[in-house]
């Protein structure tokens, strides 16, 4: 059994998934970008974080954090001080606690990948209210900062918000919330593409984010219907 699992450990379908997002993030970078290194790296970065995530695989977490540190600075450039504040000061240590969390909470027999929780009663109305808390929190500090397209930015804020707390809490839902917040995050750069052709790269990067999060979402239902069916059989 854990000979199998090594040996395919990625699906052919995650396999194709994979190498048409590496591929079209550099398709887009040679067409449109060519300068900036820090974007293209942070985009293969980022898209080898999403698919080791759908798998749930502890290491995503760690990449996870390395692309919030690219994706903060590269934000600071277009003065989309929403995405980097959220980025580095919400995104980031949520990673570093989620990281810790999946490390902690392996499912037995497969260390590579974090047994899947539930919220418990009360806690999705506690999300709502701790997520509204944030936005209404960061519109102002946005604002203060004079962030640029500001209904946006604060929108990336309540859906990335939400992401980061159901990935710590291992919730299969949290792809399903990244995936919304990649929806607005293709709205931000597009705007900001009409300035700089150069961004459209980061726009493609993002459509491939939705693809890999709307997989994750997909294959952590797979996951936790096996854990449970595993649970039961024991």
């Amino acid at each position: 059994m854990q000979q199998n699992e090594k040996t395919a450990y990625f699906t052919m379908a995650e396999r194709l998934l994979y190498i048409l997002s590496v591929c079209g993030i550099l398709l887009a970078f040679g067409i449109f970008d060519r300068e900036n290194d820090l974007s293209l790296a942070a985009s293969l970065l980022g898209v080898t974080s999403l698919i080791l995530n759908a798998k749930g695989h502890p290491v995503g977490q760690a990449l996870m954090i390395l692309f919030s540190l690219l994706y903060g600075i590269i934000s600071y450039t277009f003065s989309y001080y929403g995405e980097m504040i959220t980025y580095l000061g919400m995104t980031m240590p949520m990673a570093i606690l989620a990281l810790i969390a999946w490390i902690r909470n392996p499912f037995p027999g497969r260390h590579r990948e974090v047994r899947i929780d539930r919220l418990r009663r009360g806690e999705l109305p506690f999300l709502c209210l701790l997520t509204a808390f944030v936005t209404v929190l960061f519109y102002f500090v946005l604002r203060a900062f004079d962030t640029a397209h500001l209904f946006f930015s604060t929108l990336s804020v309540t859906t990335s918000f939400a992401a980061v707390y159901l990935t710590f809490r291992r919730n299969p839902y949290f792809a399903l919330a990244y995936a919304a917040n990649d929806v607005v995050l293709i709205v931000l750069w597009s705007l900001a593409s009409a300035a700089d052709f150069g961004y459209i790269s980061v726009v493609v990067c993002f459509l491939a984010f939705l693809a890999n999060d709307l997989y994750g979402f997909y294959n952590w239902q797979r996951m936790e219907k096996r854990q449970k069916a595993s649970h039961t059989a024991r």
